[in-house]
């Protein structure tokens, strides 16, 4: 693996993003690496619980688009009739690979340091407990334009009038706001962050591997009959035509002639916050 390191130490397997020259961008060969590290943690009789994080300046910037915001992603010319099998078919293995930590048997703990935004946020709350620094910044802009969370997880984890409030305007929480919000179990001061992590993992490393296999699989129920499979379905499709909305077209236009991170400058600059 390249894109992610793996190793285990103890009864914790440690699953941490490797690439922090691009804020651990997500492409596919790290979704590939992803699955393959949930699937090789959850087939170890002796790995009672994954711990995930990041390296670098923090846990993940989402998916690694200045290729696709500038290039000419296949099936986006807006001069052509657009597909939306393709946009479908693309993101729901990537939505598949982050639910790998959701499906997971065991208990996945998830560290957010620096920040968690855009597809990062798809990745991380899909794992069962977060611990966000209290300095960390954790939201979803893309909803400003290009872009609609496709593992939808905002309202299972924050109930429907906060996912409403981040997802109305692409704003973004503190560590500590998620924490008051209800989205992170806890929220430490960045230089405790690591210590509080760990004891968390040492305290539910103790406990038998049926037993957190059962306490995991009895809360996960309750969000399938909520009708997970079906909001994600719509989340994905959502992410496709927001990309083939005018607006979209606008956005990845503007990206093409100024570069990726112009674009979202431009995109943040009435909100005054940078995709805050």
């Amino acid at each position: 693996m390249s894109a992610l390191e793996y190793e285990v130490a103890g009864r914790v397997a440690r699953l941490t993003l490797n690439r922090p020259r691009r804020g651990n961008g997500i492409t596919r060969e790290l979704l590939d690496e992803l699955e393959q590290g949930v699937e090789r943690a959850d087939l170890d009789p002796e790995v009672h619980v994954l711990a995930l994080s990041g390296a670098g300046k923090g846990f993940c910037g989402g998916y690694d688009l200045v290729e696709y915001a500038e290039g000419e992603l296949p099936g986006h010319d807006p001069a052509h009739p657009w597909d939306p099998m393709l946009d479908h078919a693309m993101m729901s293995r990537n939505v598949r690979a982050f639910m790998t930590l959701f499906h997971c048997s065991k208990p996945v703990v998830c560290k957010v340091h620096g920040f968690c935004v855009a597809g990062g946020t798809d990745m991380a709350l899909c794992a069962d407990l977060l611990l966000v620094a209290a300095d960390a910044k954790i939201g979803y802009p893309p909803a400003r334009v290009w872009g609609s969370p496709t593992t939808a997880m905002w309202s299972y984890r924050l109930g429907a009038q906060r996912a409403k409030r981040l997802l109305f305007t692409g704003d973004s929480l503190s560590g500590s706001e998620a924490l008051e919000w209800g989205l992170a179990i806890e929220a430490p001061a960045p230089e405790e962050l690591d210590a509080r992590t760990e004891a968390l993992l040492a305290r539910i490393a103790l406990m038998p591997i049926n037993q957190l296999q059962m306490m995991k699989l009895l809360v996960n129920q309750s969000l399938y009959s909520q009708g997970l499979h079906g909001t994600q379905l719509l989340g994905t499709l959502f992410d496709g035509i927001a990309r083939h909305t005018p607006e979209g077209y606008a956005f990845r236009a503007l990206a093409s002639r100024a570069g990726f991170r112009d674009a979202v400058r431009q995109r943040d600059q009435p909100f005054g916050d940078h995709g805050r």
